[in-house]
């Protein structure tokens, strides 16, 4: 029997990621929020489309820059910023080889998804990611049409 894949529930999306890069392998890691923001991503408002993955230089560590997480409204005084980094959890490992990745050029972390998974965990799923020429974005959306397409003329003659 195949084994099923645990259930999750996204809390976040960035669809427009795999439009604008080419993602050559995905990784999953946590990340570390406050109180406030995990009720306020488990209302599913969060968004991420703006949002990269990067090493700060005086920190250490992986951090997510840029991901808006609307602040929780019964929150009151302890409620978090939108926009602040948010440290992401991998091991060292991890860490020492997406940094010598990142460091050979021409390749980004793009955060894919946030969700939380069946322990009820929030986590990321980041794309190591290379952008994509305006060449590439055309043959991706002719290749999606084309596969509608033939959807559409499937349903018709079937």
């Amino acid at each position: 029997m195949a084994k099923e894949k645990p259930a999750r529930k996204i809390a976040a999306e960035n669809r427009r990621a795999r439009y604008n890069y080419a993602i050559s392998e995905n990784l999953d890691a946590g990340i570390m929020l406050k109180g406030s923001e995990i009720k306020s991503l488990r209302l599913g408002k969060a968004s991420i489309q703006d949002a990269y993955a990067g090493f700060n230089r005086g920190e250490e560590g992986l951090w997510l820059i840029n991901a808006h997480i609307p602040e929780y409204t019964q929150a009151n005084r302890e409620n978090h910023e939108p926009r602040r980094p948010r440290k992401l959890l991998m091991r060292k490992r991890e860490l020492a080889r997406l940094q010598s990745d990142l460091t050979r050029g021409g390749l980004t972390l793009v955060p894919l998804l946030i969700y939380f998974n069946d322990k009820g965990l929030a986590k990321v799923e980041l794309g190591l990611a290379k952008g994509k020429k305006l060449h590439d974005k055309r043959e991706t959306e002719k290749q999606r049409d084309w596969q509608r397409e033939k959807g559409r003329l499937m349903r018709d003659k079937g």
